[in-house]
């Protein structure tokens, strides 16, 4: 398996998520905390080191499966984001999500990242990619909308946020 890179233009890169990226994402993560947890459930739980670095090792044994690809998304050397495919090789389909700092939302980074990785997909053979985000999450499926994915339906209480649950809207793209 070769460690996957992809520059986005002016600047902005996408790279593998490892070992190294643990303390500059954790960090991301205390930074942007309230708004994360709008619309991510892993948010809600205690936010340390080590649980960052038990879940980037998680996904780094994902990923030797070839079962993910967890990325970070770079401004030079800042990590400014994060974006990742699941895949599904049974079903042909992969999953992304995406997530960047406060001060880059509406500057086309996530959509860079994940139009990237819309790519990998299809490279990969997939049939579809799939979006899950908060239904209320408005930036987040306008997102999901200018990548070309279509809204396929809305699954009541899909998600719990915290201590309340909120409906998860579906996006497809058939590739």
């Amino acid at each position: 398996m070769v460690a996957y890179g992809r520059d986005l233009g002016d600047g902005y890169t996408l790279t593998l998520r490892d070992l190294t990226t643990v303390r500059p994402v954790h960090e991301l993560v205390l930074a942007n905390l309230d708004r994360l947890r709008a619309a991510e459930p892993w948010a809600w739980g205690p936010q340390t080191r080590a649980g960052t670095e038990r879940y980037t090792e998680h996904l780094l044994g994902q990923y030797a499966l070839d079962r993910s690809l967890p990325c970070v998304i770079r401004a030079d050397d800042r990590i400014v984001g994060a974006a990742s495919l699941a895949f599904d090789t049974y079903l042909g389909q992969a999953s992304l999500g995406y997530w960047v700092d406060a001060g880059l939302e509406g500057r086309g980074v996530a959509r860079r990242a994940a139009s990237a990785l819309v790519g990998v997909a299809r490279a990969r053979g997939a049939r579809r990619v799939e979006i899950r985000t908060a239904a209320e999450n408005v930036r987040s499926r306008g997102l999901a909308e200018r990548l070309g994915f279509v809204h396929e339906g809305t699954l009541r209480s899909g998600m719990p946020l915290g201590e309340r649950r909120v409906d998860v809207a579906v996006y497809g793209l058939v590739l």
